[in-house]
């Protein structure tokens, strides 16, 4: 019955795949804004961004029309922390853009951009748009120095041009894996960091190749890092444990003027009314419960709940391969004590606001890129699915190569030469 459904919605719409004004008429809309929550409103669609959401079915002439009734409509999701259009299989034997060895031009790993390895044609873009994934942030995931380079925001369309935002934000990990890869433990990483840091805000405004120079950072870090210390572009800190979560909350303390976010945080719920206080979001996993080391001693699916319930921005959506199961991540959540409404926006405004890109993604806002999904029903519930996916104003294909292959072997399946591998009995 769902194949049914979402075919039927396909043939619907795929004549507005290049319209330029397009009205969703009405779903229960979540916008993302202060409008919150509509009961059966209307999206209106022109060139490619957004122009209103109010009450009611009233469509200007020259829009093209989709039914939505009885559906949920949200903006299209957003990766918070991904390495979408960086890797297809991690462990392979190829080049494989989101992990770095070492290089002369850096010596912490910040003058990395990974703006020039997305690529996307990757499967995974196809994979995860078609549930509703529109945009992601991105970044490499591994690499032997203290600093994750350079992530940027990207939108999942099949663009030439796939970054919306390049050089968005700069990552560091200050738990086991950080400690590995920075001396072999937290002794030697916090000393780094606090260095490399310091050591931009004095170094000299005008740093030239010929310069004399002789810090722990590059000359191209330290153009990398300068944004990250004036506050204008994001810190985002991989911690677990307690102990970390706090030495980053100090590291915050020290350094006001900074954009910090802190990254997974599987026992942020221990010091969630600190992480309030010092306005640091997080991004996280709401799905985890069992430790997967002696710094995740204390995760718990009531991760989600009791962060936002302390007042701290949210954001869900760590996986790459996986990120299309963001939504029944923060279903578990929301299972778990999270609003549903706070659910939706840590899939979408909250994220967008982590990068500053709300009001551009990540919201149904006057003006934004028109990146919207149509959902059987509740987004949350595993049983619906996206129908309908629009990215900057246009439906998508609903297709992928998981798709094709299922389609393929299905077919295969009503044939004789199939038969004799079928059971029966």
């Amino acid at each position: 019955m769902k194949t049914f459904v979402l075919t039927a919605a396909l043939l619907c719409v795929s004549a507005t795949a290049l319209a330029d004004k397009i009205a969703v008429v009405g779903g229960k809309v979540f916008t993302g804004t202060a409008q919150g929550t509509l009961e059966s409103a209307t999206v209106l669609i022109d060139n490619n961004t957004v122009v209103s959401v109010s009450n009611g079915a009233d469509v200007p002439a020259g829009y093209t029309v989709i039914d939505a009734t009885g559906k949920y409509v949200t903006p299209g999701l957003v990766g918070a922390y991904t390495q979408l259009g960086l890797v297809e299989v991690g462990m392979s034997a190829g080049t494989v853009d989101s992990s770095v060895t070492t290089l002369p031009i850096s010596a912490t790993g910040a003058a990395y951009d990974v703006s020039y390895a997305v690529n996307p044609d990757s499967s995974l873009m196809a994979i995860s748009r078609v549930e509703g994934v529109t945009s992601a942030a991105t970044t490499i995931s591994r690499t032997e120095y203290l600093f994750h380079g350079q992530g940027a925001v990207i939108t999942l369309a099949s663009d030439a041009q796939p970054v919306l935002k390049p050089k968005a934000f700069v990552a560091v990990n200050v738990g086991n894996a950080g400690a590995d890869d920075a001396g072999g433990s937290r002794a030697a990483v916090w000393v780094m960091l606090e260095n490399a840091i310091n050591e931009v805000k004095e170094a000299p405004k005008s740093l030239s190749p010929t310069s004399d120079w002789h810090g722990i950072n590059s000359r191209l870090d330290v153009q990398a890092l300068r944004p990250v210390v004036k506050g204008e572009v994001p810190l985002l800190i991989h911690a677990d444990r307690a102990a970390d979560i706090r030495q980053v909350i100090a590291f915050k303390q020290r350094h006001p003027g900074m954009n910090v976010v802190l990254v997974k945080g599987m026992e942020a719920w221990r010091v969630a009314d600190e992480l309030a206080s010092a306005k640091i979001p997080v991004i996280i996993d709401p799905e985890f419960n069992l430790p997967g080391g002696f710094d995740q001693m204390g995760a718990t699916l009531a991760n989600a709940a009791r962060l936002h319930n302390a007042g701290v921005t949210i954001a869900i959506g760590m996986e790459t391969h996986n990120i299309r199961l963001a939504t029944q991540h923060a279903g578990n959540a929301v299972g778990h004590g999270l609003s549903h409404e706070a659910a939706l926006a840590a899939l979408t405004v909250n994220p967008a606001r982590i990068f500053g890109m709300e009001g551009t993604i990540g919201s149904l806002a006057k003006g934004a890129r028109a990146d919207l999904v149509i959902w059987s029903g509740d987004p949350l519930e595993v049983t619906e699915a996206a129908e309908t996916v629009l990215i900057n104003g246009k439906v998508i294909e609903h297709t992928s190569r998981q798709i094709k292959l299922q389609e393929r072997y299905q077919s295969f399946a009503d044939t004789p030469q199939a038969s004799q591998y079928i059971r029966l009995d």
